[in-house]
Order: C-alpha cells, then structure tokens, then sequence
C-alpha cells in the first residue's frame, strides 16, 4: 500500500513539475504528459507497469474527451462552415489517407495496417491549434478559418475510424466492406442513442438541474457519459464513440455549458492518465537506435502533410499565401492520433516498433506546433519569397476578416443571474438594440426564458467554462445581478481570468462591501437600498421645485463620493445605540454642547475628531443648522453636534467631547 501511495506521489510531483516547465517554453501540456509516461516506465525509473486496470482508466480519459468533443459539436456551425469542412477538410483526411497508404504498401506493409497509419496521419491536433488561435486575430484570419474548418472535419472523421479499426483486427478480407459494415452497424447505435437523447435525457436532466445539487449534476453527467460508452461497447464499439454521440445529443441543450464545466476535471485528469500510458510505450531503446529513421519521419510527415493541405486548399480557390499558412498550421499530428495508435496497438493492427516510430514523430511535430501556428502566415510569405506585410504577427489586425463568423456573439453583455433585476435589465438593453448573453441555474426559468426566445443558457456562472460558452472575452459587460458577496466574489474571480479588462457591474444590497469589490477590480457597485433613497429623494425635490438638472448633479456627485451623505441615520429602539449594535452599520447621533462640556470653547479642528474616525455632518445653533461646518468653528453652549459613526466609536467620541477623555 505505501508503494503503491509512493508512486502515485512521484508522479504526481514529476507532472507538476513537467507541466510547469513545459508551459514556460510555450509547449502543451501532452507533450509533459507524455515525458512524465517515459519516465515512470520502463525505460524511466519504472515506476509503473502496464496493466488492464490502468489502460481502462486511462481510456475513460479519452471517453470524456470525445464527451467534450460532442458538445461542441454545432450542426449550425458546420452548416456555415460546409465549404471548407465538407470541401477542403473532407480532401485532406481523405487524400492523406491514400497517399500514405500506397506509400506504405509499396514498402511491403499490409494494407490494414497503412491504413491505421494512414488514417492516424491524416489527424492533426485540434486541441494545440484550437488553444494556440483563440484569442487572437489568427482566429478570424483566412489561414485560421481553413485550419479550423479542417480540424472540424478531422473531428468527425474520428467516429467512423473508431468503429472501423476494432472491426478491422477480425481479419475481413475486403477493408471498404469493412468499412461500411462498420457504418451500418454504427447507424444503428446512433438512431438508438439520438432516440434517447431526444426524449429521455432532457427531461432527466431537468429533473436533475431542479434539485439544484452540483454533486448531483456532475454524478449524472458522468452517468450518462459511462451509460453512452458501455452501449456502444456492447455492441463491439468503441466506448469513445458512445461518449461523443451522448454529448452530440446534449450539445444542443440549455445544459451545454455546465455540462462541459463539469466534466473538464474529470476530463482533463484522466486524458493525463491516458498519455502518461502512451509515454510508458514509446521504446527509448528503439527511439535512441532509429534517431535517423525518426528524424526522416518527422521531415515526411511536415513535407507531406503541408504539401497535401496546400494543394487541396488552392484547389478550393485560395491564394498561395492562405493556403500554404492553413498547411503549416495543420502539418502535425494530433492527439486523436495517440488515440488510434492506441487502438490500433491494442487490436494488433500495428507492432511496437510502428507504434514507437509513430510515437516519437507524432512528440516531435507536435513540439513544433506552437511556433508554426504563431509564425505560419509570415513563414508562407518567406518560403513564397514574397514581402510579408509589416503587420502580419500574431497581435496584429490585419489579416482578412471577410467570411469570420466564429464568435456568436461580440461586444455583448453578460448577464448573470436571470431573476427579476436581471429580466428588467434585458429588457432595457433590447430596446436599444443592445446584444446579451444570460446565464442563469434555474432550469425552470430558463427553459421559459429560451421558450420566449431569449438568449440565456443554463449554468453556473462562477465557472469558467460557462463563462468561456457566453464569450466573454469578446463582450463589453458584464452585469452580476446576485446580491450575495461570495458567490459575485466567486464570478469575479472567474471573470477576470478570463477577461481582465472587460467592465464588471454588481448589484448589492447595500454598499458594506464597495471598497472590497472595487478592489478587486469591480467597474462599478450598485446598492439597491441607497440606489432606492437616491431615486426617492430624486422624486421628493422634483415635486418641490428643485429643477430636473440639479437633482441629476447632486445624484451624481453621491455616486461619485460613494453615498457619502446617505452613510449613517438616527437609531430608533430597534437598532440602539449601544456596544451590542451592529458594527457594520454608521449611526448619526445629536450631541448637546453643556456649559461644562470639554468640547466648549474648542474648534474641531482642535478636537480632531477624524481620528476618532467619526465624521461632523451637522451643527445646530440658535434654530439654524450647518452641514458639514469647517474645522475652524468653535463650539459654544447649547450648540448641537451631529456625528456620524460605527457605535462604539461614536460613543468613545461623545465621552471625550463631553469628558475629555
């Protein structure tokens, strides 16, 4: 047991380590991962051996990331990127295919197996492009859009190619009646799983969202993921296959986004898992050997890969510069390649020296990722030998944007929190024509609210990844309606690691906490109760007289003083003034100036009372008052003292104007 507890520990640290070192030179995390598996195995310090029970863990890892893949899986979307999915992206994995595949067979390899490779080849990585774009203007660029519209494709490929390869280790003598076998049997799981997904789960996870537990949530989203993964499994398909189709089918649904929070933990746990394994099987033996032979593979793969994507995208129509940009993005290998290495290792489709081959090339292009996409555009211009613009980097704006419809939404407001104070605000911002997003965990009243037509989505709005489904990196507000401190606290912190600059709005009920959240970075603090007296007083001198434009100054420069005037009132029987009140509240309180007081025939500025900490809004003399009198009025008998205070110090303030001490 205390080994066991051990080596979990080394791991542990050697992947801490391993990811922040690689993070520091700009490299995925897979690729620690990955070194972290070499180490632990048996080339490494043996920390670990293969097992079944590992493997199956390991493979729950890429069930969730088929899971994830599913949700974002957007028939609009693909609908409005056709030309290049279904065009270039369809080109690409197909072509690729075949090329690599004669290739092979002509070196004497059987064709299942150059097809494994092949097809395995043809993938490049969705998650290192994807991260490596978002956020910047390679995103809306043309090379992006056919990278992205590519990496669509690929995706989708990915699901016949998991039903195709176990069905290919029966030993089928035809592999494209394989192939279709594969599909038809496929249909059927997924006229099963879609039946389900459209009158079954939707109202299980209504049921669930009402009860409003976030353990019950998680637990039956990673139900539904095992449920979807062990039918596809008996039919003798791949669990991943299963996974994807259950997140398709709630891909479209109001939970989308908290469902995606929620399973990333899992998620992105057990994918380290399954690379960790994928590291333990690369043969250091073999890779130090055949140093030559993985270095040529890794110049094949880029040559052939940037040559293919370049040619099916200038058959598209493009220019030479998007074309060869888009190829240079995509010339890698994917981490769905480590998936069907995998597979392929497990059904015997491939022996271990391929399998290690594969491994190493695919480590080291994948290495190379980061500065390909970074650089792809001006590195097209400088192998086109053309001049590049003087802005063409990565932080510029001067790519084509024409045909960028990726961000559903841009400069929007955030709506979080859809109750009553949160409707009120939609409808204000639709009259003037202003775009939002809401977010809200009330499965009811979103389910209403969508009916209606209005853009709300199911979640919680403190996590990330529902956050990230609003994009709200792209909008200009953000508005949280939730009078509760920690759970704004909590969305704000979420916010501004997400979006450090975008403007944040909070309503409070009153403004005990506006230092606190303007410190941590709060645009601005609405409090309903002095908000509601600033509105009240507003109509108070309307009806007597006071013209419009003044009261709207005189609003405004309480907000800019932060409700300076309305801190502090008269106690009543309720709240007395004693040292069992509330410290969290300022009273006004009257003190009569006596003929023996202390404070008789002293200034404030001599009694200094700021450093008390109380403050002299008032003074009442001879049936006139004065606010706020300057420091330099003396204090006479039977003058009248209003102060305003936290209780106790209110009371030490008294007994020193009154006493002297």
């Amino acid at each position: 047991m205390q080994h066991t507890f051990g080596v979990y520990f080394y791991i542990l640290i050697a992947a801490v380590v391993l990811i922040w070192l690689f993070k520091r030179f700009n490299l995925p995390p897979i690729l620690a991962y990955l070194a972290v598996g070499i180490l632990a195995g048996k080339d490494g310090f043996a920390w670990l051996e293969q097992s079944e029970q590992m493997h199956f863990i390991a493979e729950l890892g890429i069930v969730f990331l088929l899971f994830s893949l599913g949700l974002e899986f957007s028939i609009p979307r693909l609908l409005a990127m056709r030309h290049i999915v279904f065009g270039v992206g369809v080109m690409q994995v197909v072509i690729t295919t075949l090329v690599v595949m004669v290739l092979l067979w002509l070196f004497g390899i059987s064709m299942i197996a150059a097809f494994s490779i092949g097809s395995l080849v043809a993938l490049s990585s969705t998650a290192i492009v994807v991260k490596q774009v978002s956020g910047s203007p390679l995103l809306r660029s043309r090379p992006g859009q056919l990278a992205i519209g590519v990496l669509l494709f690929q995706d989708i490929a990915v699901v016949p190619l998991l039903i195709a390869l176990p069905l290919l280790a029966n030993g089928s003598e035809s592999l494209w009646t394989t192939i279709l076998t594969a599909l038809a049997k496929g249909g059927v799981v997924i006229a099963l799983l879609m039946a389900v997904g459209k009158w079954v789960l939707p109202r299980i996870f209504s049921e669930i969202a009402q009860t409003r537990s976030d353990e019950l949530f998680v637990l039956t989203t990673i139900l539904v993921a095992l449920i979807a993964a062990a039918i596809t499994s008996a039919f003798g398909l791949s669990m991943a296959l299963g996974a994807f189709l259950a997140g398709m089918m709630l891909g479209e649904s109001e939970y989308k986004h908290q469902l995606e929070a929620d399973i990333r933990p899992f998620r992105d746990i057990l994918m380290g898992l399954f690379f960790i394994t994928i590291g333990m099987q690369l043969d250091m033996a073999f890779v130090v050997a055949n140093l030559q032979w993985i270095a040529l593979g890794l110049f094949g793969l880029l040559t052939l890969k940037v040559a293919i994507t370049y040619f099916v995208t200038k058959v598209a129509g493009e220019n030479h510069e998007n074309a060869l940009a888009s190829a240079l993005m995509l010339c890698q290998m994917g981490e769905f390649s480590f998936v069907l290495i995998s597979l392929a290792l497990k059904y015997a489709l491939l022996n271990s020296a391929n399998a290690s081959l594969l491994l190493s090339v695919g480590v080291l292009s994948m290495a190379i990722t980061p500065y390909l996409v970074d650089n792809g555009a001006l590195l097209s211009y400088k192998i086109l030998n053309k001049v590049a613009p003087n802005l063409l980097t990565k932080n510029s704006q001067s790519y084509d944007n024409s045909d960028a419809q990726f961000d559903e939404f841009s400069q929007h407001v955030v709506i979080c929190g859809y109750g009553r104070v949160g409707q009120i605000i939609a409808r204000f911002l639709k009259t003037e024509a202003i775009p939002f997003v809401a977010i809200d965990s009330d499965t009811v009243r979103v389910k209403e609210a969508q009916a209606a037509g209005e853009n709300i989505y199911f979640g919680q709005a403190k996590q990330k990844e529902v956050l990230k489904g609003a994009n709200i990196a792209k909008s200009r507000l953000v508005i949280i309606t939730f009078a509760d401190k920690d759970s704004a606290c909590a969305i704000i912190n979420s916010i501004k690691q997400l979006a450090p600059k975008v403007k944040i709005l909070v309503r409070m009920r009153d403004d005990r906490y506006l230092s606190e959240l303007k410190d941590k970075g709060v645009t601005e603090v609405v409090p309903e109760k002095l908000e509601a007296s600033l509105m009240l007083v507003s109509h108070v001198l309307f009806l007597t007289g006071v013209p419009m434009r003044r009261i709207l100054r005189r609003v405004q420069a309480e907000r800019s003083n932060r409700y300076g005037l309305l801190h502090g009132y008269f106690p009543g029987d309720s709240t007395p003034l004693s040292p069992d009140s509330s410290d969290h509240l300022e009273f006004l309180h009257a003190i009569a100036i006596t003929e023996d007081a202390y404070a008789r025939g002293l200034s404030l500025g001599d009694l200094n009372l700021t450093k008390r900490r109380v403050d002299v809004t008032g003074l009442r003399r001879d049936g006139n008052e004065l606010s706020f009198p300057p420091s330099d009025t003396v204090l006479k008998a039977q003058d009248i003292l209003i102060v305003r205070g936290k209780p106790r110090r209110v009371e030490r303030a008294e007994r020193f104007i009154l006493e002297g001490r």
